[in-house]
Parts: structure tokens; C-alpha cells; sequence
């Protein structure tokens, strides 16, 4: 790294998709934060694992429990080996691999007041209500933020206390509102009017604002935060202006979150009186039973000594009569209690499963992360989350206690849910994952730990062509440090074998989509029974999708920004076809306007835009250029783009030989790009210049632009002369220099000589260009292509110390400066934007996989209705979580037809096989179908429109022959249907007729 970050102590490149999540403040609390696990069975592992990779400064372990079998069902740092050993002790090996700067202690004492006093963190899971309550009250005394988590069978639970005043820095997910300034009245109040593309803000009453950038009102650039007024023309009033200097131009206003306080009470209180997170009142009385519940499982297991036994009826009565027993809620609505849930909570609660281990586990390390940074809102203090859709409607098909006896196997927890024979059915699928990543890595995981293909006629196929980077270890917690470069496909099925050797997992590195059909073709899938999608990209998810309403098979799908995350799920027959955006949103992804972008940038995003071009056009394409023209066949200058030439050749006559010519060239690229272009455009467009109908030219979204003066003392302006001299050297294959100090006497040396060696020879891009500038051209060409070839750099957003990041950031900010334009103060920020990164934490990742194997449990047992399936959208930063059943699919009708998404119309192929004509008949009399015309992938086979000629020419051939010969198709081995497309008269149109099937055999 160039210039020192205040951050060095962050690896920025193992964080680069967290760090736009919480940022660089949140991200040093928690490096420096000490957390307390008390418990490690599989929800504790999920803590555990998420805080981990998140970067946690230290994690201390506690619990001297001996492992056992049921521990195996959702435990995935444990193993067969480690039955009798301390789960505490057995798992802290595997999960110190997970990151190297995370500090993993045991405890393997009683927890002590004493020891308690060394946390900012305590998190109890899997423990009895009589600790919960004396721990909980000696955090709360002395100021420890203080959690419980807990799992049974198909309902979870989580408490969180935070103090009697805790503040929260960052309440939001929400980057602050920021929008550009037209104009500033002088008043009391003063009337701040915006950029007209920044009109429709979201600004409100009340909000507290501060400025940037401004010229003339200059004592309003860096003030205390002033509250606004919004006006009905939504202009600003931001208080009074009266004694400032006059606005001139430019600017922007930006909001300043203000700090929330949030006020738990302690556990022995929020008991009887508890706050509930959930979105209407249904669901509150929900939660409160489910609260109940959890009250009358503990009180079982004081009066007995024991849990409940697995579905065992008289168990199931007698904590229902515990709970009717209860002391009532305070604050509560008097409802009865949901005796119902409680006995089906009761059955189920001796189980152990992985999906909800990983919900909530997710859940909870994002609370303890949100008590480390301050950063989002805490949970206001109780969520209840239960899965009990996953069980059969029918009573009859519920298991029994004899299905669900523990067998000394590493399936005995969610055996004491589901019973025995719907393990063995988990253990026959063939399932297919596409995508290895954070989400691919978590479904495999949970995969092994369910047992999903785990029998001898069962297995999973894992896809995915990318390849590991240290940027995936802090989410992809499959890979290790020595797995980098490594395909993720054969890692990820590699670790995944590791953690149940019962699974068979084969690893394809294949790309799937359209090129590579006859490898994921009509044989591959007739051995699949589900797809799962985790995928990056829409059009990824709808090839995905298309395919399996082809084959009929089941799709989940789930994906993540930030910390807000889906997992959704689609039933051949049953929901609605998956129907997703075709690609990212347009805002996004569309380009910017070059004219914009170069001239009248009017955002920081494209100032960073430019930046990035101008990487390409300084220290990629030139040397391209350049090394294509040293291996001409021929001596013509006709495919060479001579004019690109002109900045890489920038002041020098010659080749470079040593860094200080490398640093020559810095210097005075610096000199054309900030000072020279900015005053040949304003010779063009003079700041005084109106347009044809009076208005001024520099005004609305073009912001007049100043020509800067470098100066040495200005961190930006010497990080672009670092950055670039360097990145000319290693395009010329010569070595550069990380020294400062060496650097800036070099630079206080050439800048206080005559400056004529900084002129640039060729004029910047504003210039015209004649004959004898070409000529020049020609000449620099010849003498740079008599030396060794150049080297091309490609952009790389992740190597922090090859100086592209800091070339990039240092010239938008230096073109920001020219116009105007305020920056974002954070380095992450600038990479994500630059870069695309999408943001991505571990905790969302970990929660959507756990909901995928929720539905898993339902796809993969007997047929359910609608109403059993879930699709499920939640934001860990904003405490949402919202669980919708599927829509069913649309019907379409045409006459007496009736179809949906996932009906096709089949028509075999026959013995002999069909002609076209029989074809047309088929359809005719069998669907009462006059076909108009025929398609095989857009190609016209047939037209009801051509001549009788024409047609006498097609009808007698077999479908395929007729295929082949319009086409060019080939089967592939094993193909059995043909796809053709089809329109009829009468259809209207909105009319989509099902794709015809035409069955080869």
C-alpha cells in the first residue's frame, strides 16, 4: 500500500465484500472485541463459525459437555472421532483454520463474575433458564451486552439485553442521503435549492445535514450538522445565511445519521413482560406462545431431570399442562394459549437440525456484531422463529416415538424430528448445486450434515467454473489459505466429503449454461431430483430456471446483498415458475455517457468512472498497441490507433530507462489531466458562457471546473504520482519504488528546476491533431517498439499492493477536486464502486442457506400443497423477517386449453417416426391446435403463410430430417426431446402456448 491507511491493522483484501457492509469503524471494533460462547452444539458452532470469519478479535469457548451422537445432525466441527471428547475442545482446532487473525481460547471452568468482566460479548445457547438468569443479571449489572440462543426441533428463540442505554452509531444499512447543490439563497432562513437530477430526494424534517464542496459559502463547508426544513418545491431550508458570503457554485449536502438509544431490560423481567419482534398481531400472540412454550420446556426439564422424549404423546401433555400453568404475560392481550402449537412444539423439541442451527446462529452472531460495531439496530429483545410447515398436515403421517428412538448415528437429531424413514428418503436424492460460493459453500455443508444423498443410490453434483480467492475466506468457509487459486467446485466437494464420508460428491468445473449442454443434457438431468441455485447473476438464475421446468425438477434459489437476503422456492405443478428480474436493475449497471463522464462529471461515480478508463488508457491498451505493432507483418500504420499513443508517451521522447524518468512522466501526466485539459476546456466553454436561450452553460448537473496546482504536501496529489510512476514502470518491466521519502525529494527536485521537461510533446485530448503531430506519432511508435515488449496491466480490484486501487482512487479524487464533486470519505466505498462489488457478509449468507434446507426437508418428502412452501425475505440490519407462502402458477387458456409455466404439450416421436404433416394433424385433432407456424430454437420450420409448392415440399419429411435440414441440428447422445415453439390461428397477443415436446424415444 502506497500511503498509510488509518486501517493497516485490516486485510482489506480478505474483507473486501464485508467492509462495504459495516465499514471501517465498525470493522476495528470488532477486530478489538472479546466475545464469550458459552455452548457448541450446532447453533453455538454457527455463532461460532460466523463471528470467526467475520474477524472477531478474540473468541472464547466454553463447554465441557462430551460430544454425543445428536450433536453430529447440525455440529460441523465435530465427527464421529470426537464422541465423549469436550465439544469446546474438540472444535477449536477446525475453527481457528478459519481465519488466522481471530484469537480461539477454551474455558473450561465454571463461568465466573470474574470472568465475565473480560467481555463485551456473553452468548449462552443450549443452557438451562437457572444460568441464563444468574448470567444474565451480572451482565446486565455490569454492562456486558448479554445473549441467549436456543433451538428445539423446529422453533427457535433469541434474547438479546444491551443495557439500560445503549447507543447505536449507525442505526441503517442506508449509505447517508447526499445530493448536489444548485444554488444557496443569503437569508435567515437560507433556501438550499438541488441539482435538478437530485429534485426527487428523500430527505426530511428534521434531518441533519452538512456541506461539502461549496464555493463563495465557504462557512458552510465542514459546519456542525444543521437541521432542514423541506419546502413544497422540495428546496431546503438548512437555517440562517444571512451573515455568509455569497454562494458561488457547487457542492453537495449530505445527511448526518444521528445516534440512536436503545433501552433493554434484563432477562428476569423481559420473561414476564416480553417484547417480541414481529410484523402484526397475529404473529406477536404467535411468539408470545412460542415464548410460553420455551418457559414450560425449561420447567420439563427442572421437574424431571430430562428433555422430552421425541414425539412422545404423554411428554407432549404434560408441558402443556406446564405451560396453561404459567403466571400470565404482563402487557400482553389476554388470548388463549395455542394449545395446538404448543403440543406440536412439545413433539418435535427433542431434535436437533442444522437449518435452524444455521438461522439462528446467523441471527445471533449478527446481534453480537451489532453490540461490538453499534453499528444497526438490536432486537427489541425477543425473536421467535419457527419451521413447523415442514411437518406433514396429515396427523396421520406424523412420526412416532419408535421412528424416532436414538440409534447411535450421526442423524439422531433430526431423526427425533422426522423420524427414520424420511432419513432413508434424504438419503436417495441426487441432488444438483450450482455454485460453489458463500452460499454453495453453506448449502454443501448442510447438505453432509442432513445426509442428503449420503446412501449408496444418492449423491450431490456441485458446479461451478470460478477458482478461489483470498477475498471468498471470509464468507466461503469451505476454503483455507492454501486452497487459493484452486477450483472452487473440487474444494468445496473435496471439504464437503470431509465433513460425512457417506457422501458422494462430484465436482464439475464446467460452466452450466446453453454452450454446455451435452454435458448437463436429457441424461444428466434424468439423474437429478432437485437444482439449487447459488448464483450471482439473474441470468444465471433464469437459464437455471428454464432448465428445470424443462425437466420438471424442483428449484430453491437464494441470493444476498449485504445484509438482506432471499430464499425462495419453486414446485413443478404446484408454485409459480421462477419469475426474477432479467438482470441487475438498469440504474445500476447503465453506462455512463462518455461526454459526461469526461467533460461535465457531476457525481463521484464518475470521476470514478474516469479513473478507471484512464487505467485502461494509460497502462493497458497503449501496450497493447504498441507490442501488436513491434509483431506487424507488415510496415502499415493503418490499424494503429496512433492518438492513444499520445498520453503514455506524455512528456518523454524516449523509452524509459530509469524510475526517475518514470516519475518525470507522473509529474507532468498529472500536469496535462488536472491543469492543461481543464483550462483547453474552459477556453472552449469560458465559466461566463450562456447557451442560445440565455441560460448559463455551466449550470445544472455541469459543474464549472478549476485547473488544480499540484502540491507535494497534498496526500492525493502525491498518491497519483506514486501510483502512476510505478504503474509506468511495471508496463515497461522496470522496478519501482515504495520509498516516500526518497520519492518527495525527487519530486521537491524537479519541481524547483525550470519546468520544460514537463511540458507534455503531445497536447491533451481537447487539442486537434494535424499532420505533423502524427508524424511525431509515427516517430515515438517506431522508437518505443525497439525495446523489449511492454506489459500490459490488467485491473486488479483485490491486489491492494500493486497500486491499481490507489492509482484509481487518487485520480477521482483529484478529478472531483476540479469539479467540485465531494468524495466519500471511506477507501471501501470507492473500491466497491469501482470494483462492483457486490457486499456480502457471512451471517446473511448462512441464514438464506439454513432456509433453503427448510424447504428441502419439504421437497424432498411426500407431495405438499402450496401452503407448506415458504418463501422468505429478511434484513439482519433492520431486524426484518418476512416468510410469504408462493404464489400458485397463472393459468393461460385458449379455447378449452388450459396450461401453466410448467405444462408442455408431448407428442412422441413414434414408429416409424412422424412426419410433419402427422404432426399438424396430431396437434389438431388431439388439442384442436391449426398450427400458424413452427419453430425449433427461432428457426421457421414451418408457415401455414407459404405457398402449397412450398409446403408440399416439407410436409413429407420426417420432423427431424425437417429439422436437420433447416437447422444444422445434431442430436446429442442421449437426447430424447426435441423443443419446438408453436403459434395457431385465433391465439391473441399475450398468447404463450406451452413449448411442444416432440419425444425422440
Amino acid at each position: 500500500m502506497a500511503v498509510p491507511e488509518p486501517s493497516e491493522w485490516l486485510d482489506r483484501e480478505l474483507y473486501s465484500r464485508q467492509l462495504p457492509v459495516l465499514g471501517l469503524p465498525a470493522m476495528q471494533r470488532i477486530r478489538e472485541a472479546k466475545v464469550l460462547l458459552s455452548g457448541l452444539q450446532g447453533l453455538g458452532a454457527e455463532v461460532a463459525k460466523n463471528l470467526v470469519l467475520m474477524g472477531v478479535g478474540s473468541l472464547t469457548l466454553h463447554d465441557p459437555h462430551p460430544t454425543c451422537w445428536s450433536d453430529l445432525a447440525a455440529q460441523f466441527f465435530l465427527s464421529e472421532k470426537d464422541l465423549g471428547k469436550s465439544r469446546a475442545e474438540a472444535s477449536q482446532k477446525r475453527l481457528a483454520q478459519l481465519n488466522e487473525a481471530v484469537q480461539v481460547f477454551v474455558h473450561t471452568s465454571d463461568i465466573t463474575e470474574d470472568l465475565l468482566l473480560k467481555f463485551q460479548v456473553v452468548v449462552l445457547t443450549a443452557s438451562k433458564l437457572e444460568e441464563q438468569l444468574t448470567v444474565g443479571a451480572l451482565c446486565h449489572k455490569h454492562g456486558v451486552c448479554f445473549l441467549v440462543a436456543d433451538t428445539r426441533g423446529l422453533v427457535g428463540q433469541l434474547f438479546c439485553d444491551f443495557g439500560e442505554e445503549f447507543t447505536v452509531h449507525d442505526p441503517t444499512e442506508a449509505e447517508p442521503l447526499t445530493a448536489g447543490i444548485q444554488h444557496i439563497t443569503q437569508g435567515s432562513p437560507g433556501i438550499l435549492t438541488l441539482r435538478r437530477e437530485d429534485k426527487e430526494h428523500s430527505f426530511c424534517d428534521g434531518n441533519l445535514v452538512t456541506f461539502s464542496g461549496i464555493e463563495g459559502m465557504v462557512e458552510l463547508n465542514d459546519c456542525s450538522p444543521r437541521p432542514i426544513r423541506v419546502q413544497k418545491d422540495r428546496s431546503l431550508e438548512i437555517g440562517d445565511t444571512s451573515t455568509f458570503s455569497p454562494y458561488l457554485r457547487g457542492g453537495a449536502v449530505t445527511e448526518v445519521k444521528r445516534p440512536e438509544t436503545v433501552r433493554h431490560k434484563p432477562l428476569d423481567r423481559a420473561l414476564l413482560q416480553p417484547c417480541v419482534v414481529a410484523p402484526s398481531a397475529r404473529e406477536v400472540h404467535h411468539a408470545h406462545c412460542l415464548h410460553q412454550a420455551f418457559l414450560a420446556l425449561h420447567k420439563f426439564e427442572h421437574l424431571y431431570g430430562r428433555p422430552l422424549q421425541p414425539w412422545d404423546p404423554v411428554d407432549a401433555e404434560i408441558m402443556v399442562t406446564l405451560a396453561r400453568d404459567l403466571e400470565p404475560l404482563k402487557g400482553a392481550e389476554e388470548e388463549p394459549l395455542d394449545e395446538a402449537l404448543l403440543r406440536t412444539v412439545a413433539l418435535s423439541s427433542a431434535g436437533v437440525l442444522s437449518p435452524m442451527a444455521a438461522i439462528l446462529g446467523a441471527v445471533a452472531a449478527q446481534e453480537v456484531l451489532k453490540a461490538i460495531s453499534k453499528k444497526f439496530m438490536p432486537l427489541d429483545q425477543w425473536l421467535y422463529f419457527d419451521a413447523l410447515d415442514c411437518l406433514p398436515e396429515d396427523e396421520e403421517l406424523l412420526p412416532n416415538p419408535e421412528d424416532c428412538a436414538p440409534k447411535d448415528w450421526r442423524y439422531d437429531g433430526q431423526i427425533a424430528v422426522f423420524g427414520a424413514g424420511f432419513q432413508e428418503t434424504l438419503s436417495h436424492q441426487r441432488y444438483l448445486l450450482v455454485g460453489a460460493g458463500a452460499i454453495g459453500c453453506e448449502l454443501l455443508k448442510g447438505f453432509a450434515l442432513v445426509g442428503l444423498g449420503a446412501g449408496a443410490s444418492g449423491g450431490v453434483t456441485v458446479a461451478d467454473m470460478d477458482y478461489i480467492e483470498r477475498s471468498n475466506l471470509s464468507r466461503q468457509f469451505l476454503f483455507r489459505p492454501w486452497d487459493i487459486g484452486k477450483p472452487k467446485a473440487e474444494v468445496a466437494a473435496a471439504a464437503t466429503r470431509d465433513l460425512n464420508p457417506n457422501l458422494e460428491v462430484i465436482a464439475h468445473t464446467q460452466v452450466l449454461d446453453h454452450t454446455t449442454e451435452h454435458i448437463y443434457g436429457d441424461n444428466f438431468f434424468s439423474h437429478v431430483d432437485g437444482v439449487v441455485a447459488a448464483v450471482d447473476s439473474f441470468e444465471a438464475r433464469h437459464y437455471l430456471a428454464a432448465r428445470c421446468i424443462h425437466y420438471l425438477k424442483p428449484l430453491l434459489e437464494a441470493g444476498t446483498q449485504g445484509t438482506k437476503g432471499s430464499a425462495s422456492v419453486f414446485v413443478p405443478h404446484v408454485t409459480e415458475v421462477y419469475k426474477g428480474p432479467i438482470s441487475a436493475e438498469a440504474s445500476e449497471d447503465a453506462p455512463t455517457l462518455v461526454c459526461t463522464m469526461r467533460y461535465f462529471p457531476g457525481t463521484y461515480e464518475h470521476t470514478l468512472q474516469w479513473a478507471r478508463n484512464e487505467f485502461e488508457g494509460l497502462f493497458r491498451l497503449p501496450a497493447e498497441i504498441i507490442n501488436r505493432y513491434q509483431h506487424r507483418a507488415s510496415t502499415s500504420l493503418a490499424d494503429v490507433d496512433l492518438t492513444s499513443l499520445k498520453p503514455v508517451l506524455g512528456v518523454l521522447r524516449v523509452r524509459p530507462q530509469t524510475w526517475q524518468d518514470c516519475v518525470v512522466w507522473a509529474l507532468g501526466h498529472w500536469q496535462l489531466r488536472f491543469c492543461d485539459d481543464i483550462i483547453q476546456l474552459l477556453r472552449l466553454f469560458p465559466p461566463d458562457k450562456v447557451r442560445e436561450d440565455g441560460t448559463p452553460f455551466w449550470s445544472g448537473p455541469k459543474q464549472c471546473p478549476r485547473p488544480l496546482e499540484f502540491d507535494i504536501s497534498q496526500d492525493m496529489h502525491f498518491l497519483y504520482i506514486l501510483a502512476a510512476a510505478n504503474l509506468y514502470a511495471q508496463m515497461h518491466g522496470l522496478p519501482g519504488s515504495s520509498d516516500q521519502i526518497a520519492l518527495r525529494a525527487l519530486l521537491k527536485l524537479l519541481l524547483h528546476t525550470d519546468r520544460p521537461h514537463l511540458a507534455p510533446i503531445f497536447t491533451g485530448e481537447l487539442a486537434e491533431s494535424g499532420p505533423e503531430q502524427s508524424k511525431e506519432l509515427q516517430e515515438s511508435l517506431e522508437v518505443w517498439s525497439k525495446g523489449p515488449a511492454l506489459k500490459p496491466l490488467v485491473f486488479e480490484k483485490d491486489e491492494d499492493s500493486s497500486f491499481h486501487m490507489d492509482f484509481v482512487r487518487a485520480a477521482a479524487s483529484l478529478r472531483s477536486q476540479n469539479y467540485g464533486i465531494s468524495e466519500p470519505v471511506d477507501y471501501a466505498q470507492s473500491k466497491r464502486i469501482v470494483s462492483q462489488i457486490i457486499p456480502a457478509i457471512a451471517t446473511t449468507t448462512a441464514a438464506v442457506a439454513g432456509l433453503l434446507g427448510l424447504e428441502l426437508y419439504k421437497v424432498v418428502g411426500r407431495p405438499r400443497p402450496i401452503g407448506a412452501f415458504r418463501h422468505t425475505y429478511l434484513d439482519l440490519a433492520e431486524n426484518r423477517f418476512q416468510r410469504s407462502v408462493p404464489s400458485a402458477p397463472a393459468i393461460q387458456k385458449f379455447h378449452h386449453l388450459e396450461w401453466t409455466g410448467w405444462d408442455r404439450l408431448n407428442v412422441p416421436a413414434g414408429q416409424p417416426e412422424r412426419t410433419l404433416e402427422s404432426l399438424l394433424a396430431h396437434l389438431q385433432e388431439h388439442h384442436g391446435l391449426k398450427v400458424r407456424m413452427l419453430l425449433c430454437d427461432h428457426a421457421l420450420l414451418y408457415s401455414a403463410q407459404e405457398s402449397p409448392e412450398s409446403q408440399a415440399q416439407y410436409l413429407p419429411l420426417r420432423v427431424t430430417e425437417l429439422v436437420q435440414q433447416v437447422t444444422g441440428w445434431v442430436p446429442e447422445p442421449g437426447q430424447r426431446v426435441l423443443v419446438l415453439e408453436l403459434s395457431c390461428e385465433g391465439e391473441e397477443d399475450n398468447t404463450a402456448f406451452p413449448p411442444l415436446h416432440y419425444e425422440l424415444w
